[in-house]
């Protein structure tokens, strides 16, 4: 079995076709955005659930995996508390100057 739905790749190559997506891409990072990989991702999900092609399995798991390493590759922004300030409950200095 696939690691999502055939109808989930389609869904998002076709989000990522569309004006609104494509605009907002372009805006944020410069250039359209490449949705080849969506639709290779769906045609080899078809590939898969019609003739059973274990490459077509293999490239589709390579491509999650390589979705998954991208997203952890950035750090987050913020430093993640484990605990809240002990003095949390304490009313802000507003009028004080640092």
């Amino acid at each position: 079995q696939p690691p999502r739905p055939c109808e989930d790749y389609r869904w998002e190559w076709r989000h990522c076709r569309g004006l609104r997506h494509a605009f907002h891409h372009y805006y944020a990072h410069g250039e359209l955005p490449a949705c080849g990989r969506w639709r290779d991702d769906y045609e080899a999900c078809r590939a898969w659930e019609s003739r059973r092609a274990a490459a077509a399995r293999e490239a589709l798991c390579e491509s999650e995996r390589a979705r998954v390493k991208e997203k952890q590759k950035y750090a987050p922004v913020w430093t993640l508390r484990k605990s809240p300030p002990p003095d949390w409950y304490l009313p802000l200095d507003q009028d004080k100057s640092n």
